[in-house]
């Protein structure tokens, strides 16, 4: 073993008792919920994760669009773990995982770290998806991360800045004008809000522009807008973009992104009576915009193709893994994955999926470790969907009913106020939503050019760009040690809910930090 990795062997202190080693891969919705759902379970739990929060992903365009700050949508897992005394949280981006060894590797700047596990959860989500064509996200960053929404909130406020210190017109058009790909949930509600921020927010606080002139584009190659809803909602959410000023243009397939642009190929029949759709059906035309959003496509975590290699589970096209109707892996009962890695009987990329598959795995990890009977089939339960589209509109759609208007965003506030992680982030994000729903305001406008190119400038660096530590003083690396193992409490009973008081081992003398 080299200096710099490490083991986590997870080994019964001499004389303890033996409790169960469960790691959870994936600090979001389906990792959180399981880890707290081992909270009464003769388990050691340990989280790792690539960050250090967990992210309540369906609000990330409200920090993008200036209305939420991203620690009220992204609190420390940590900070909502820390109660739960049987849990530990290990920062790191997991590279491996080796089923018959049991065993999971994470790195962090340089440091490799090797967990042991009795049961495994893999929930690491799922990424942007530019379906083979990656180079368009340099151009138009995606939104899956608290980095794509403060660099997104950067290009998208920036553009006004730029456009009010130009003098030609042709720029300024171009400056501003907003181009969304995807007209699912986030790609609607994201136009939606450009439109608000444009036609509301910003339009006394320029001289030199009319905010009021920007032009909201929104595309996507599918026929419909909001298709998993249905016509009846997908009609109501397109009238209401079209009555904001958003210009929906459907069948309109992305085929370039560059610096000032996007180039389109339509249908053969043209869904937009736009004059950039002037052209011949099923011709090519370019519009004209430095600021595009992805938001079309998602991407299971790679690590889904080493879990399908390892144990001979399928992939489907988006690289979600084919698992057992109990949510494990064939041949692997111990492994269970959730969420947006999984490809079982249509489950949509939600986060109820995940949630629901979480607290499933949970139970079946605490069934086996009392000796009870594990391997149920897990039986998803349709909450329903919502999108919001403006202020005081959105679409619900909950079994047979259909709601829009007013009363589908009031329905769609209080359930996302319901799932937001802490009792200061639901009061904080009430007053955000106050100030900007009820009020003209956007609390959160300041952005920076470290926002903005700070992404690209490190995917240009490419190999040359390895974090490090700097060495001690003394020439030792700075990142060396051992991990301190978790190791069962000697002084609990087997029917005990919670662990009782005890000391982790002291990790060896180092100069780590």
């Amino acid at each position: 073993m080299t200096a710099n990795t490490f083991a986590n062997t997870d080994s019964p202190a001499e004389g303890g008792v033996y409790r169960h080693r469960v790691l959870v891969i994936g600090s979001g919705f389906g990792g959180l919920f399981a880890a707290q759902a081992l909270r009464s379970a003769w388990a050691d739990v340990t989280l790792v994760a690539k960050t250090s929060h967990h992210l309540f992903q369906p609000l990330l365009y409200q920090v993008a669009t200036g209305i939420l700050s991203e620690g009220e949508i992204a609190p420390p897992t940590r900070e909502v773990l820390r109660r739960q005394r049987n849990a530990r949280v290990v920062l790191g981006e997991v590279t491996n995982i080796d089923l018959a060894e049991r065993t999971v590797t994470s790195e962090l700047i340089g440091r490799t770290t090797v967990h042991h596990y009795d049961s495994l959860i893999v929930a690491a989500g799922a990424g942007q998806s530019y379906f083979g064509n990656d180079q368009f996200a340099e151009h138009a960053p995606g939104m899956k991360s608290i980095d794509d929404a403060l660099e997104l909130r950067g290009r998208i406020l920036g553009m006004f800045e730029l456009a009010e210190a130009s003098t030609d017109p042709a720029d300024i058009e171009r400056l501003l004008t907003f181009v969304v790909v995807g007209a699912g949930p986030t790609g609607v509600e994201m136009a939606g809000q450009i439109a608000e921020l444009a036609h509301r927010t910003l339009r006394r606080d320029f001289r030199n522009i009319d905010p009021h002139q920007a032009r909201i584009v929104l595309l996507d190659a599918a026929p419909a807008v909001l298709p998993a809803f249905g016509d009846k909602l997908g009609g109501y959410a397109v009238k209401r973009l079209e009555k904001l000023g958003v210009d929906v243009q459907l069948g309109a397939m992305v085929t370039d992104v560059d610096a000032t642009g996007i180039e389109i190929k339509d249908a053969t029949t043209s869904q937009t009576g736009s004059a950039d759709a002037a052209g011949t059906p099923g011709g090519k035309r370019r519009i004209e915009s430095v600021c595009k959003v992805w938001a079309a496509g998602v991407q299971a975590n790679p690590l889904g193709k080493q879990l399908a290699e390892q144990s001979g589970a399928g992939l489907d096209r988006a690289g979600r893994i084919e698992v057992e109707p109990d949510l494990t892996l064939p041949g692997h009962p111990e492994v269970y994955v959730v969420g947006d890695m999984i490809s079982l009987n249509r489950l949509p990329g939600v986060a109820q999926v995940a949630i629901q598959g979480g607290r499933h795995a949970a139970r079946d990890i605490r069934a086996r470790i009392n000796g009870r009977q594990s391997g149920k089939i897990f039986k998803y339960h349709d909450k329903g969907s919502m999108a919001t589209i403006s202020r005081f509109s959105a679409v619900a759609s909950i079994g047979r009913l259909k709601l829009t208007g007013f009363l589908a965003w009031l329905m769609w506030l209080a359930v996302h106020l319901v799932y937001i992680i802490g009792f200061k982030h639901r009061v904080t994000t009430l007053l955000h939503w106050a100030v900007s729903f009820v009020g003209r305001g956007r609390s959160e406008r300041t952005v920076t050019h470290q926002q903005i190119f700070a992404r690209t400038a490190i995917s240009r660096l490419g190999e040359n760009f390895a974090p490090t530590l700097p060495p001690s003083p003394d020439g030792r690396p700075s990142w060396s040690g051992n991990v301190s193992a978790l190791v069962p409490r000697p002084a609990e009973a087997p029917g005990q809910t919670e662990p009782a008081d005890a000391k982790e081992p002291e990790p060896a003398a180092s100069s780590a930090v």
